[in-house]
């Protein structure tokens, strides 16, 4: 019993050791920053945007590099209006994104199958009429270029079918009237979060980012009004 215990102490120990670990890590590395490119032409206006959590990439929802809409259709959202102008999207773990629409509904079992890298990712996609600059809305301009970039960055994040179109997700999680859920790729982990995603988006296209952060305050804060 006692042998018993004291592993179980140790296992306890070296969670808390982790935990304090990457927080740690966490914090310092997200204060290393990597600067946007030098001179960058201001040609094409995208978004960033927070929840309090989660960050999206908000871009226009068609130019002449990329019609989203032509991907992420209108009709797969309940309002299927064809008018809205922007389109945020923000990758994550597909349990949270589907099974957790509030924290008080987070379950161990998403918790600790997204924190290890082992369930689906899911692309959350929110189509907006306008955008308004705020504390949790940034926008950032960049180079034709680099839209160009940060379009085949997205585009990759999306799992595709034989005829390498989008997956959608047939759920009735939406949020609202104006999103709509399609499968990801790749895997969500402690390491490799929605924000990471989010922040190696910025790295992909060439602006001001983290050289590496799982928290949305950590890229918001390269853009605080100096």
């Amino acid at each position: 019993m006692k042998k018993a215990l004291r592993i179980i102490g140790k296992i306890l120990l070296a969670f808390v050791a982790f935990i304090l670990l990457y927080v740690v890590l966490a914090y310092s590395v997200s204060r290393i920053t990597v600067e946007r490119e030098p001179n960058t032409k201001e040609e094409v206006t995208i978004y960033i945007m927070t929840n309090g959590v989660h960050t999206d990439i908000v871009v226009p929802t068609r130019n002449e590099f990329m019609d989203w809409s032509k991907e992420i259709k209108y009709e797969n959202t309940i309002s299927k209006d064809t008018t809205y102008q922007y389109l945020a999207m923000g990758w994550g773990d597909k349990g949270f994104y589907l099974e957790t629409p509030n924290w008080s509904d987070l379950r161990a079992s998403t918790a600790l199958k997204a924190a290890s890298g082992l369930s689906n990712t899911a692309i959350h996609a929110t189509y907006f009429s306008n955008i308004k600059e705020n504390e949790s809305c940034k926008k950032i301009i960049i180079s034709k270029e680099q839209y160009v970039r940060l379009t085949d960055y997205i585009k990759n994040s999306f799992k595709k079918d034989e005829k390498g179109q989008f997956i959608h997700i047939k759920t009735d999680q939406n949020y609202g009237k104006r999103d709509a859920f399609y499968e990801g790729a790749g895997s969500y982990s402690l390491l490799h979060t929605c924000n990471t995603w989010a922040n190696n988006a910025l790295k992909a296209s060439g602006q001001r980012c983290c050289f590496w952060t799982p928290i949305d305050s950590a890229i918001f804060s390269k853009y605080e009004a100096k």
